[in-house]
């Protein structure tokens, strides 16, 4: 089993996060996990905070001489902005914004100061996230996994070609301002964004994670929580934002006739069994297929407006306007890289589950054992 935690606040001093589960014997590259937090802060639509944080990911325990030892793995993120924050007397924050955490946290945790809701259901907290999904990454990377992600929707600008990601596709992708493989409509993404800010409005949008080399057999149909697409999906759905989940053509599929949604099957002598296409988006029953993992997520705007809906202030209980704090104008470029790193740590597990041993010799073999009865078959 591969779990992990995370700490810390957004204006706090710093992020934690441990992950556990991954096996000794791992070879671990600090600077990719800081490569991966980088691109996590890129975006066209990111607020002023990304210009203040430069996330380095600190490796503090669980890694010996550059290698993994079986013990679990501590990342620490340090927070710029502390700096900015520290020792200062704020007044507090009593008036919530439409569509964010802060008028529900601060009644269920009987807080007297929204500040106090913002500080850890920010999103500040994915940078911990994204920081065990790139040791993830790199665990799955061992069995010739990868995962990818790109911008699909901004606002009404939409990139709807079947993409698969090649090395060239890769750099055009992470080239894009808005992560689009797309030049022209990268163009009208940003023109796009920036009609919402002179409007003081923000824009949501759709990423695409794409999963590739992930066997047939992971995940199970035998209880509803050992479900590849419930857990990929209950993942996505963790990160803030994100309003729907998409497996495959699974929203067009359901005003189709089944004849136009299952994919035939065939058998290849070299290959073994595979699906002529992908509409199901390489989950069926629960479990993986072979075929490439096809995601989706939805973002809704953020909830920050320049032009604030109507609110309530808490104390007073009389009608405002909702206030305007710091904020991302759209933040779906980001938001695809925090969804690479949750399915990731998803996938993992999964793997971890089928085939998990104490080192990565010995998962290793387990591996290619099974997919060598797998092709016999």
């Amino acid at each position: 089993m591969i779990r992990y935690l995370t700490a810390g606040e957004s204006h706090g001093p710093a992020l934690t996060a441990i992950i556990e589960g991954i096996p000794a014997g791992m070879k671990l590259d600090g600077e990719a996990i800081t490569v991966d937090l980088r691109r996590r802060q890129m975006g066209y639509g990111r607020g002023k905070r990304m210009r203040i944080e430069r996330d380095t990911a600190i490796v503090t325990a669980g890694v010996w001489d550059g290698v993994t030892i079986g013990s679990p793995i501590a990342i620490l993120i340090q927070n710029k902005d502390w700096a900015n924050w520290k020792g200062q007397r704020r007044e507090k924050k009593l008036i919530p914004r439409p569509g964010h955490a802060d008028l529900v946290g601060y009644l269920k945790y009987g807080l007297d100061d929204i500040q106090e809701v913002i500080e850890r259901s920010s999103a500040r907290e994915t940078a911990a996230r994204t920081a065990v999904g790139s040791v993830a990454r790199q665990y799955l990377a061992r069995f010739g996994i990868k995962v990818y992600s790109h911008t699909r929707r901004i606002g009404g600008v939409a990139y709807d070609t079947p993409v698969r990601f090649t090395p060239k596709v890769f750099r055009e992708v992470e080239s894009s301002h808005v992560r689009c493989a797309d030049k022209s409509i990268t163009r009208e993404m940003i023109k796009g964004i920036d009609r919402a800010v002179e409007q003081g409005d923000t824009l949501g949008g759709t990423a695409e994670v794409i999963v590739t080399g992930a066997p047939i057999g992971l995940g199970s149909y035998t209880q509803w929580n050992r479900r590849a697409d419930a857990r990929l999906a209950a993942a996505i759905m963790s990160v803030p934002s994100v309003k729907a989940v998409e497996i495959g053509d699974g929203i067009t599929s359901s005003s189709s006739f089944g004849s136009d949604v299952h994919d035939p099957i065939g058998y290849e002598k070299k290959g073994g069994y595979r699906h002529v296409s992908n509409h199901a988006g390489g989950i069926i029953g629960g479990i993986t297929n072979g075929e490439e993992i096809l995601l989706r997520a939805y973002f809704k705007p953020i909830s920050t407006l320049g032009k604030p809906l109507d609110s309530v202030n808490l104390k007073t209980k009389r009608k405002t306007f909702a206030p305007y704090v710091r904020s991302d104008m759209c933040i779906v470029p980001a938001g695809g890289v925090v969804c690479e790193a949750v399915v990731a740590l998803v996938i993992a597990d999964l793997i971890s589950e089928k085939f998990g041993g104490d080192s990565m010799r010995e998962t290793l073999v387990n591996y290619h054992a099974y997919l060598k009865y797998v092709r016999a078959r």
